[in-house]
């Protein structure tokens, strides 16, 4: 007489999942396509109307691919000899960002690392005062500001896109409450070394915050190159303005040619995407040690 054992299958030792289980997945994975949908759908919109033609980026219903590829967009818009110097707009908010950024870093720092490490009277009135200004919407600051780059000459230069809004409350706060958070061990280590108060700040302190520095430099490039009101303030002359503020010559008074628009929003979004790509991790690194939630 023989016996059969019957060996179970990979199906029957698979666990199943209960109808909770299912019903949260589903909820989980509709979340992701909303939000997927959200942030990249304005993406993609540009990127394919970009490559429509305008009879078809006027059209209704609208398409959502183009039916056939049209790149005389761009051609228009990034053209050497052509109406706009779409280029040139491109240096002008490369340079007024980097600079912006780097001075960010370096006024942010040195006082953020003041109001964190050093002891002197009035250390938390002036901590109080810097932050509440953060309460204060930054549009009425427009006018003292411009007075102000007026006196100095800056008027329609690069220096009225730098200078401002280089010593921001939001830096300093972000700063401050990083370098509160590093072991005071290792300034105690260094000044028993004979290390002095700013050997410790560029020895210590700073190769310790680079998630924050990274945090606040993305950051800060970020509001510089994405600012449209302040740049249409400042600067008067067409080769002069950053790229948010000259796509607005883009739009004709008459006719709005959708793609050229929606090319020069892409090519805008572009930078700005590939800086998030390469710095995401310090970026989560330093809100998450800094204790600020978005």
């Amino acid at each position: 007489m023989t016996t059969t054992v019957s060996r179970p299958t990979a199906r029957s030792t698979r666990p199943r999942m209960s109808a909770g289980m299912l019903l949260r997945s589903s909820m989980f994975w509709l979340m992701l396509a909303a939000l997927f949908v959200t942030f990249f759908g304005p993406i993609l919109w540009m990127g394919t109307t970009s490559l429509k033609t305008y009879g078809e980026a006027t059209s209704i219903p609208p398409t959502i691919l183009p039916s056939t590829f049209d790149t005389s967009a761009y051609d228009t818009l990034l053209s050497l000899d052509g109406q706009y110097p779409v280029l040139r707009w491109v240096l002008n908010s490369l340079v007024a960002a980097l600079g912006h950024m780097l001075l960010v870093l370096v006024v942010a720092s040195m006082a953020a690392y003041a109001l964190a490490r050093l002891q002197f009277r009035g250390r938390g009135l002036i901590f109080a005062l810097i932050v509440s200004t953060l309460f204060v919407p930054g549009f009425v600051f427009i006018m003292p500001n411009y007075l102000i780059i007026d006196q100095l000459g800056w008027l329609n230069t690069i220096w009225a896109l730098i200078v401002p809004g280089a010593a921001g409350a939001f830096g300093v706060f972000f700063l401050r409450q990083f370098f509160v958070a590093i072991p005071t061990e290792l300034e105690e280590a260094a000044a028993l070394d004979g290390a002095n108060h700013w050997q410790i700040f560029t020895r210590v302190i700073l190769p310790n915050a680079k998630p924050a520095l990274a945090t606040l430099a993305v950051l800060s490039f970020l509001a510089n190159w994405n600012d449209y009101i302040w740049p249409v303030y400042v600067l008067f002359s067409p080769e002069r303005l950053t790229l948010p503020a000259g796509l607005k010559l883009l739009q004709g008074a008459y006719v709005t040619d959708y793609p050229v628009i929606m090319a020069g929003a892409f090519v805008a979004s572009v930078p700005v995407l590939i800086l998030f790509i390469f710095t995401q991790r310090y970026i989560i690194e330093g809100v998450a040690r800094s204790g600020l939630k978005g």
